[in-house]
């Protein structure tokens, strides 16, 4: 495999114009070399301009629930199966960087990805310290809540290799390339890649910080900063003993995208519905809610 070259920018910008990295009659394996889309349908097209080649595949809310997650560069994905020919290559794919239930399977657009038939390294992982962490967190505020965005700048190579038959708004072209973060993408993104994409992932990652039986302000004076506010379906990330941030989505009837709240106002909301927990393993009430908080991050390295 020729990874190093393809990882320069030169490259890079070649294979995406020309298909230059999906040459391979029979690749085995292939490597993202910039941010990759990864979508539950090898449907592109058809998400990415529809029938009028100018709509986005988008549920009443506007998410494009097709989006699972953006493969950071150096992502290695399994090849399953090859679909089309050319700059219309689809492989399914299969990656330990999401290795979560895919009833219809992953897909990613030949033109980001180098091809090869021996199996590539992983994706080199190094958390930051945790007052970078803090800082990248900081630096998504604002941003729009985007299903399964974990690259708060989006991916601008959309625009080119699907390109709206007619001119988008800032608004719509934002969302065209995918320009914004779910909220455990918020999270992915800060650490680099490090932590699970999902919250079916997080509620069990790391430690317990027991605050079952606890009120609202007991559990304020046991949490740290990056602690995980977390269920199955949302997270919310600590700063420090004031305040949280997370990416909320549209259509709650509240402020959407990536905000900093009071910890503490933010802890009443989450517990006028659920109730905290140590484990989500804890048998619970038939109808109750809950939440755990998790422990991941103890150390500065």
């Amino acid at each position: 495999m020729k990874i190093a070259s393809c990882l320069s920018s030169v490259i890079v910008s070649l294979c995406l114009a020309a298909s230059c990295c999906a040459d391979d009659p029979k690749p085995l394996y292939a490597v993202a070399v910039v941010n990759t889309p990864v979508l539950n349908t090898p449907d592109f097209a058809g998400v990415f301009g529809g029938g009028d080649g100018n709509t986005l595949r988008a549920d009443s809310c506007g998410h494009i629930r097709a989006l699972e997650f953006i493969a950071l560069p150096g992502t290695r994905f399994r090849i399953e199966e090859t679909r089309g020919k050319g700059s219309n290559t689809v492989y399914r794919v299969a990656t330990e960087d999401y290795p979560y239930p895919a009833p219809n399977g992953y897909y990613v657009d030949s033109r980001f990805v180098q091809t090869g038939k021996e199996q590539p390294p992983t994706r080199a992982l190094k958390l930051p310290p945790r007052t970078k962490v803090i800082a990248n967190l900081l630096a998504a505020q604002g941003r729009d809540y985007v299903w399964g965005g974990n690259v708060s700048s989006g991916i601008p190579q959309m625009l080119r290799l699907f390109p709206p038959r007619q001119p988008l708004s800032p608004e719509a072209a934002g969302r065209w390339q995918m320009r914004g973060v779910d909220c455990s993408g918020l999270l992915y993104e800060a650490t680099g890649g490090v932590t699970p994409r999902n919250t079916s992932a997080l509620v069990g990652y790391g430690k317990a910080v027991p605050v079952a039986g606890l009120n609202a302000a007991a559990i304020v004076g046991r949490l740290e900063p990056l602690d995980l506010i977390v269920w199955n379906g949302h997270v919310l990330i600590v700063l420090d003993r004031l305040r949280l941030i997370e990416s909320r989505p549209d259509c709650t009837g509240k402020p959407a995208g990536v905000r900093v709240r009071p910890l503490r106002a933010a802890l009443d909301e989450i517990m006028k519905g659920r109730t905290p927990m140590n484990s989500f393993g804890e048998p619970a009430a038939a109808g109750v809610k809950g939440f755990v908080v998790r422990r991941w991050y103890e150390a500065d390295l």
